[in-house]
């Protein structure tokens, strides 16, 4: 239990840190066609070297979120994964001068308290595997959130960075489902399918959120994709549970973790270049004649 939310934690950081990376490249992106699932966006965020960091810290996460979900439920892995908003702020206002609000200092001690609740009140992962059709309704879910690129890359900018950065995080959260399901690489698993295509898809939607529109409104959306849905399949269908009598407790976690990562949101978008320094007009040269 313990390995596995040192595992979450630091694929939060890696997460986090990606973000801010990835969000910086795709704004310096030349723009494409507009749509929400535009490939030749993501080759051209490739282009730029923050991008591909950003592709490397989320590879590193990616590995620690697996470790994650083979021992924690995926209530748990999800709150945590949320929390790399509250790294980001930390990080930001120690690293990069970010000044952050009082609000946004409680929403880091919030954030913190709400994993610590959930520490406390987590049971080990389920081992159902869940009913049969559940591998085919998660593929069926990955296609759909391609479409669901496609209409809302047609939206005005602040509806589609909210549509599109739901879609990726029902996106990631397709991972986070596929990867419990998964024993092994079985090429004829449509689990495995929906892993890859559901993980591409919501790298297309929210490389393309963060290029138009407010990052800040694209990250919550993300968020809430990525947890709420895995979260309920988690424990419907897989099995997982709390501690016996604690589960008001890893509620209140979870809803806290989430709230809280939501207030942070705006750490998902990088920060703006200081301004350059423009010396002071000459004496007399606003002066008419």
């Amino acid at each position: 239990m313990l390995f596995g939310m040192v595992c979450a934690l630091g694929s939060a950081l890696c997460f986090g840190a990606a973000t801010v990376f990835q969000a910086a490249a795709a704004r310096a992106a030349a723009p494409g066609t507009g749509s929400g699932v535009d490939v030749g966006l993501l080759w051209r965020a490739l282009r730029q070297w923050r991008y591909v960091v950003g592709l490397a810290l989320d590879g590193l996460g990616f590995l620690l979120e697996v470790v994650a979900l083979r021992t924690l439920p995926l209530y748990a892995v999800g709150a945590a994964l949320a929390a790399s908003l509250a790294v980001t702020a930390a990080l930001a206002s120690r690293m990069l001068g970010v000044r952050l609000s009082r609000v946004e200092w409680g929403a880091v001690a919030a954030v913190c308290a709400g994993l610590a609740l959930l520490a406390l009140a987590a049971g080990r992962e389920g081992h159902r595997s869940g009913p049969p059709g559940l591998p085919w309704a998660l593929l069926g879910i990955a296609a759909g959130v391609l479409l669901l690129g496609v209409v809302g890359g047609r939206l005005p900018d602040r509806p589609r960075a909210l549509v599109l950065g739901l879609g990726s995080g029902i996106g990631f959260g397709v991972v986070e489902v596929a990867v419990r399901l998964l024993d092994g690489v079985d090429l004829a698993d449509p689990a495995l399918w929906a892993l890859l295509l559901g993980g591409g898809a919501a790298f297309l939607l929210l490389t393309s959120a963060f290029q138009r529109g407010a990052v800040t409104t694209a990250t919550a959306g993300m968020v809430l994709g990525e947890t709420l849905g895995p979260a309920a399949a988690g424990v419907v269908w897989l099995g997982d549970r709390t501690r016996e009598g604690l589960g008001g407790l890893a509620v209140t976690g979870f809803a806290l973790a989430v709230a809280a990562s939501l207030t942070l949101a705006r750490f998902g978008e990088p920060p703006p270049p200081a301004p350059e320094h423009t010396p002071p007009p000459e004496a007399g040269a606003d002066r008419p004649g």
